[in-house]
């Protein structure tokens, strides 16, 4: 069964749909002074889609899109879930449990952030708390930050993930069905089709920072960060540049990654563009609207993006700065190092079969994991030289 197949956007949505290559889509010839390989860490999860570390904790916790939290440690996952509210989530398609992002203050507040899909079929984001016992939070602790109705069951966006600005952010999809047909994407007073922003340390549940683009003018809700967004199942921040990474998911013809520093609100061009090409002829004005840094074409059997992180760990000093994405179809591992205002560097490595890939995830020392549908985990490493 498929767990992502429009978390992404669902093939038949593309049915006679022509695939229009990018000018940005052409193949790097950046030579790599390393050449990288996976090691499997963990196997035996049920539909994993997420991992995510505690700065400086050893262990990894791992999201099973049922609804659980898995510890892995000592090499080997431990018996009990961290966290299990498999009674609350609705499990089915692009529903779930999706992910969850540790407190930056996790280590003195205990707090975690969790999104998933509620047994109506409506997003939830809630904080909980880590028990007395380290190894396991307190399902009891759950307390309700924001609450978002879906319509249908796709597009339902699925990352929480905290900013350098301490901040919570939140990728939402568009809500699902073909074309953003309710028009969530350019809507500034839909929460669907966005990247959402809030201060979870203020206020009861959260207050708006005064900075998110329509926090004080009125012209949108002010939980609003960037508007535009097809279905952002994977985003990431770099915490040393300061930049931020947005891979969303196409519709029939091609994938986008847009990078920005994180203080730029961001105004992209779902439904009126998907990648760099206009969606709605001839009603298609670009004005305003923010240019892909990459996309790439589904010509070759690709379907969606899969976003990762940009690599700021210490064992792989060759691939410091590179931002790495798969595709959900098509399983490659790529990456690029964004400089200037441009894509540079860009290179496919082959690392052989990861299954589907669904996300990546980073452990708390910057090491960069892949999550497979196939139910394992898969560490990036140096590869070991012919003998």
């Amino acid at each position: 069964m498929l767990i992502l197949t429009a978390c992404t956007g669902s093939r038949d949505e593309r049915a006679g749909e022509p695939a229009v290559p990018s000018a940005a889509s052409a193949a790097s010839t950046t030579p790599a002074a390393i050449d990288l390989a996976v090691e499997e860490v963990a196997r035996g999860l049920q539909e994993p889609v997420y991992l995510a570390a505690p700065t400086g904790d050893p262990r990894l916790f791992i999201v099973e899109r049922a609804g659980r939290i898995r510890i892995f440690e000592n090499g080997k996952l431990t018996a009990k879930p961290f966290l299990d509210i498999t009674a609350k989530v609705r499990n089915g398609g692009e529903q779930g449990f999706l992910s969850f992002a540790f407190h930056p203050h996790y280590s003195t507040n205990g707090f975690l952030f969790a999104h998933y899909t509620d047994r109506k079929g409506d997003t939830r984001i809630e904080r909980y708390a880590v028990s007395s016992d380290s190894s396991l939070a307190d399902p009891a602790s759950a307390k309700l930050i924001l609450s978002i109705d879906q319509r249908y069951s796709n597009h339902q966006g699925g990352l929480n993930l905290f900013g350098p600005d301490g901040h919570l952010f939140i990728g939402m999809g568009d809500g699902g069905a073909q074309g953003d047909p309710h028009g969530n994407g350019q809507n500034r007073n839909a929460l669907l089709g966005k990247l959402l922003r809030l201060n979870v340390d203020r206020g009861d549940p959260y207050t708006v920072p005064a900075s998110n683009p329509y926090a004080r003018n009125g012209q949108g809700r002010g939980e609003i960060w960037a508007t535009g967004l097809r279905n952002p199942w994977r985003f990431a921040f770099d915490h040393r540049d300061g930049m931020l990474y947005i891979a969303d998911v196409g519709q029939g013809s091609s994938e986008e990654i847009n990078v920005a520093p994180h203080t730029t609100a961001g105004l992209n061009g779902w439904n009126v563009m998907e990648g760099s090409e206009c969606y709605r002829l001839p009603l298609c004005h670009q004005s305003g609207k923010q240019t892909p840094a990459l996309t790439y074409s589904h010509s070759d059997g690709s379907c969606s993006v899969i976003g990762g992180f940009v690599y700021r760990g210490r064992k792989l000093p060759a691939i410091q700065g590179h931002y790495f994405y798969s595709d959900y179809c098509s399983g490659w591992l790529r990456s690029f190092r964004f400089a200037g205002g441009t894509v540079r560097d860009r290179r496919e490595w082959p690392v052989g079969d990861l299954g589907t890939v669904v996300s990546f995830g980073e452990d708390g020392a910057g090491e960069l994991y892949l999550v497979s549908q196939n139910g394992r985990v898969y560490r990036l490493v140096a590869a070991k030289a012919p003998a």
